[in-house]
């Protein structure tokens, strides 16, 4: 069977969902939902997934939702390693996985920057609101590496949840200009990852906009 990915070129989430995907070496067909035109409120995509987001992963007669959840199936059906075996192993990239996923991207996304944009009446722009959040919210993130199991890469040596979260937020970083000169860490674990192929084949450049 077929394994379906409904993405977007540029969604920190779906990108995440690549990147898992290329690492299992998975081969799948990737259905651009193309938010720019809202294609994620109509109601195909609406039929796949009420909450009209992308990631949504066709996979093993399952329609899945929300980038961490379908992750961590591929870690538990695939024997993936995403997350360690030692509880405070697993504790810990979910921990860094969150801080990412969950209290950085919701507040940046695209949708609620737009609104708050617009509420302000010109006051603030787009770049504002990046620069009003990211970079203390990396600045966590980067002191919560300063630990003795950050290796290679956010955990250890083997790329790991955490770094599946990291690359899509520092690929956002480039692209709203945020100085990632006062995060060593996160810019070396970064550099890591970049270099893998499969990590790399996920980057929205290579993906690029939906055709029309």
């Amino acid at each position: 069977m077929t394994v379906v990915l409904y993405d977007y070129w540029r969604s920190s989430a779906a990108y995440r969902v690549r990147i898992a995907l290329n690492l299992l070496g998975m081969e799948y067909r990737s259905v651009q939902v193309d938010l720019q035109a809202g294609a994620q409120q109509g109601a195909a995509h609406l039929a796949r997934n009420p909450q009209g987001f992308v990631p949504l992963l066709e996979i093993d007669r399952l329609r899945l939702t929300q980038s961490l959840a379908i992750i961590e199936y591929l870690d538990e059906t695939r024997a993936a390693g995403f997350l360690p075996e030692d509880p405070p192993g697993r504790a810990r990239v979910r921990a860094i996985a969150h801080a990412i996923a969950m209290d950085i991207h919701p507040v940046l996304n695209l949708s609620v920057a737009r609104r708050a944009v617009e509420i302000a009446q010109g006051r603030i722009g787009m770049k504002d609101w990046m620069h009003a959040f990211m970079p203390a919210r990396l600045q966590a993130v980067e002191a919560l590496l300063d630990h003795p199991d950050t290796g290679m890469f956010c955990h250890g040596d083997r790329v790991s949840l955490a770094d599946i979260c990291l690359v899509p937020q520092v690929y956002n970083a480039r692209r709203w200009e945020v100085d990632l000169s006062p995060m060593p860490r996160i810019a070396a674990i970064a550099a890591g990852l970049e270099a893998l192929e499969p990590v790399a084949a996920a980057h929205p450049d290579r993906i690029g906009p939906p055709a029309g």
